[in-house]
C-alpha cells in the first residue's frame, strides 16, 4: 500500500499490523502467522543451504561457499572457545551457530523494501497485512530468550544436580547463613528473571526501532520528487548503517546464549 494513499499514522500502522490467527474461539491465544512463517521459512532455507554446503565439503582446496561456512563456523567457534572451557562442540558450539545465522537472517529481512513487500503480499500472497521481520515481534525474541533460558536451568540441574541447583539458590552468593536464605534466593530471583528479559528486548527494541526509522524515510516518497529523492538517499544511508546493527544484534544474542549457558556450568 502506497504512501501516498494514507496518512502517515495510517501507513506506520498498517506496516506495523501483525497478520493474527486466533486459536480456538479467539481471545487470548494468538497466532502471528507472519512471524512464525517466516522465521520457519528461514530457517529452513538457510540451514538447508549451509547443511547442503557441509555434506559436499571436501578435504581439498574449498571452493568460495565452503571457505565462507568454514569462516563463520571458525569464527563463532573462536568465540564460545573464549568464553566456555567444557567440550563446546557438544552442544555449545553448534548452538551458538544455530543461534547467529538464524537470528541474523531474521534481522536481515529488515532491508526489504516495505512498500514493494506489501505489494507483493497483497497481490500476490493475498495477504493485506504481512510483517516481514520476526525480531521485530517481541513475541518471536522473547521466544528465542526463553527457549535459552530454560537451557540454562537445564544445565544448571544438570551439572550441579537438582540439590546442588537449589542449594545454590539459597546459599550464593552472600553465605550458607539460613538468615540470609531469604536474600540470596531474592538476588537469584532478579538475575533469572531479568535473564530473558534483558536478552530478549535488547534485539527486539533495536530492530522495531530500525524498522519505524525505514517506514518514516518511506513516507519522504508522498512529499513529491524531492521527498523521493532525499528519502532514497536516507534510506540508503540508513540501510549501509543498519547493516551494522543487523550483524552486531545478532552477535550479541549469541554471545549472551553462551555465556548464560557457561554461567550454568559454573559454581558460585
Amino acid at each position: 500500500m502506497a504512501a501516498e494513499q494514507l496518512t502517515p499514522s495510517e501507513y506506520i500502522g498498517h506496516h506495523l499490523t501483525f497478520n493474527t490467527h486466533s486459536v480456538g474461539n479467539g481471545g487470548f491465544w494468538v497466532l502471528n502467522m507472519d512471524t512464525l512463517v517466516t522465521s520457519l521459512l528461514l530457517g529452513v532455507i538457510v540451514f538447508g543451504f549451509l547443511g547442503w554446503i557441509v555434506h559436499g565439503a571436501t578435504s581439498g582446496v574449498p571452493n568460495k561457499r565452503q571457505a565462507f561456512v568454514e569462516l563463520l563456523v571458525d569464527f563463532v567457534d573462536g568465540q564460545v572457545k573464549s568464553i566456555f572451557h567444557g567440550d563446546r562442540h557438544a552442544f555449545l558450539a553448534p548452538l551458538a551457530l544455530t543461534v547467529f545465522v538464524w537470528v541474523f537472517f531474521m534481522n536481515a529481512m529488515d532491508f526489504l523494501p516495505v512498500d514493494i513487500m506489501a505489494w507483493f503480499y497483497h497481490h500476490i500472497l493475498g495477504q493485506e497485512h504481512w510483517r516481514s521481520v520476526p525480531t521485530a515481534d517481541i513475541n518471536a525474541t522473547f521466544a528465542l530468550a526463553l527457549s535459552v533460558w530454560l537451557l540454562m536451568i537445564f544445565f544448571n540441574i544438570k551439572v550441579k544436580g537438582l540439590g546442588g541447583w537449589i542449594h545454590e539458590l539459597f546459599c550464593a552468593p552472600f553465605g550458607s547463613n539460613p538468615l540470609i536464605w531469604p536474600a540470596n534466593f531474592a538476588f537469584n530471583m532478579i538475575e533469572y528473571i531479568s535473564k530473558p528479559l534483558s536478552h530478549s528486548l535488547r534485539l527486539f527494541g533495536n530492530m522495531y526501532a530500525g524498522e519505524i526509522i525505514f517506514l518514516l524515510l518511506g513516507m519522504w516518497a508522498a512529499t513529491g520528487i524531492t521527498g523521493t529523492i532525499a528519502g532514497a538517499l536516507l534510506g540508503w544511508g540508513w540501510g549501509i548503517f543498519h547493516i551494522l546493527i543487523v550483524i552486531l544484534q545478532a552477535f550479541i544474542f549469541m554471545m549472551l546464549t553462551v555465556v548464560y549457558i557457561a554461567m550454568a556450568h559454573e559454581s558460585h
